[in-house]
């Protein structure tokens, strides 16, 4: 879950993300791989919602209170499970925000997106961490440590810069924080090579510190619940990080004490299943009276009979036959705790907690009288008490990324794609002037036909970083864009002074940072040794 989207000659970014990485399967079907090491441009971001689960933002945007701009122009596009976030945000209740940085290079305004992202959550009430992923650095990119330590503090200025409270918030390093490789040593026994190398394509000859460095960022996105209890923990990142995010919330599970579902009867059923059992119990129970029961027979009966949609088809079929074998057993809705792991005290405990109705099981305890958000909430409460972690799956936000400057791909090794945050004011005028647009060929042109905004870097400007808080002005130059009322060269040449002057303030608040930067309780020059490494 680091960003770097800076990109090498051989397509790979420091850290980016796959983009088009389109693989063609044998049937000749298009599928998107995302590769955290590989090129950072998405082709179609609509695949990532299709193949990969990530939801869209727009869908949820009306439930974040006072949202970021970036979110308000669909930067931030897509999501996983952000509602808690934003609920606990909404109700001031306890919420973190994390993301990291690999110092292979200078912070740039593809990592300002970042940034703001984690200073905006620090804003309306979050607790705010930022790492520097100096370990992954090292193991998966080969950075000496004196190549990371100058990086290190560059990145941590422009963030201190841009706004970031040092005093309410946490900054770290991975290789400096023992904690963080406590809880990464105990995420790596419930991590399997084999998901590695179908994850991330690990095979023989990655290193062991490449696969160490993963594990790592695993505790990165779970170490704000390490240090103050669990709560909803957002990981603002570009899609690339997609297959971290996804990993983490997985081991996130696997660390709990107790599984809590649903269920209606002593069987297990899987949650199509229990779907298509919950509308039996539904329609049995409105035809009784309230002192009978429904039993598993009628409800197997009934479902029999029921026309269930295509893609319940064969849940229908295993459904109806752990209903038929249950027979006469009363169907009665209820939430189920399994000890999955975990010390025996745990579970004895989770027996004691539970009040009302229950019945208890070998390694499960059903409960007649909770609903699932509150058997969620007790079982991650005794959990705790019982010595575990209870952790709440990470959510994430996930931005697009940036055009470069001259068309197609941000590149470090091409300067005039992209704008360092310490490049010289006027230079980064220069670049801007110097940039492609989504303009015609000519002025005529273009006042017939207008511009093309959607696909201008010039334009992305604007609405990535220059117009900042002001929707206005981002709506101004699209629409006389597109009208061809505006013309490249006047909207380049605003666009540059804009840029001039961010990157002049950008400096010198950088210089003022560094007085703080200096009372912080971080080490910026490391005493590790070893050369830098492959993966």
């Amino acid at each position: 879950m680091t960003d770097d989207t800076s990109h090498d000659d051989d397509g790979t970014s420091e850290a980016g993300a796959t983009d088009d990485a389109v693989a063609t399967t044998d049937g000749g079907v298009d599928e998107t791989t995302i590769d955290p090491w590989g090129s950072s441009t998405i082709a179609d971001y609509r695949k990532l919602f299709e193949e990969f689960g990530i939801e869209e933002f727009e869908s949820i945007l009306g439930d974040v209170p006072d949202p970021h701009y970036l979110m308000r122009r669909g930067v931030i596009f897509g999501h996983r499970d952000y509602e808690p976030v934003a609920d606990a945000l909404a109700n001031d209740e306890p919420a973190a925000a994390l993301s990291g940085f690999m110092p292979t290079g200078d912070p740039h305004i593809g990592h300002k997106l970042v940034f703001d992202e984690i200073i905006w959550h620090q804003q309306q009430g979050a607790d705010a961490y930022a790492l520097i992923a100096d370990l992954e650095a090292h193991s998966a990119r080969g950075m000496t440590w004196d190549e990371i330590d100058d990086h290190t503090e560059s990145y941590l200025l422009s963030l201190l810069a841009l706004g970031f409270d040092a005093e309410e918030g946490t900054l770290y390093r991975q290789s400096q924080n023992r904690e963080l490789q406590d809880l990464a040593f105990e995420l790596g026994s419930n991590a399997r090579f084999a998901e590695f190398g179908s994850i991330y394509g690990f095979d023989g000859e990655t290193s062991v510190s490449h696969m160490q460095s993963v594990v790592t960022q695993m505790a990165d996105m779970l170490y704000p619940q390490l240090v103050d209890g669990p709560k909803p923990t957002v990981i603002p990142v570009g899609p690339d990080q997609d297959p971290h995010v996804r990993l983490a919330r997985d081991l996130a599970v696997r660390m709990r004490y107790f599984k809590v579902t649903e269920a209606y009867a002593s069987f297990e059923a899987d949650a199509a299943q229990r779907k298509l059992i919950a509308r039996a119990y539904d329609a049995l129970s409105e035809e009784i009276d309230s002192d009978e029961m429904v039993r598993c027979a009628a409800a197997a009966d009934w479902l029999a009979d029921y026309d269930a949609a295509t893609e319940f088809a064969d849940a229908k079929d295993a459904a109806v036959d752990k209903l038929s074998e249950a027979g006469k057993e009363p169907l009665r809705p209820r939430v189920r705790f399994f000890h999955r792991h975990g010390p025996e005290d745990a579970f004895e405990a989770m027996i004691d907690a539970i009040e009302g109705e229950k019945r208890v099981y070998e390694g499960h305890i059903d409960s007649f009288e909770l609903d699932i958000d509150d058997a969620e909430a007790l079982a991650r409460e005794v959990e705790v008490d019982n010595g575990g972690y209870g952790f709440i799956q990470p959510s994430s936000i996930y931005h697009r990324f940036m055009t470069g400057l001259t068309g197609g791909k941000m590149s470090s090794s091409i300067p005039a794609s992209h704008i360092s945050l310490l490049d010289d004011p006027e230079d980064g005028y220069d670049k801007v002037k110097s940039a492609t647009t989504g303009g015609r060929e000519t002025a005529e042109k273009q006042r017939e036909l207008g511009g093309e905004a959607d696909d201008c870097p010039v334009y992305e400007l604007y609405a990535y970083l220059l117009a900042n808080d002001d929707d206005g002005l981002v709506e101004e130059v699209y629409e006389e864009c597109v009208g061809g009322e505006r013309l490249c060269g006047d909207c380049k040449e605003q666009a540059a002074t804009l840029m001039k002057e961010f990157l002049k303030n950008h400096q010198e608040k950088r210089e003022e940072a560094r007085e703080l930067l200096d009372d912080l309780d971080i080490v910026l020059d490391s005493d590790r040794k070893g050369p830098g490494s492959s993966h």
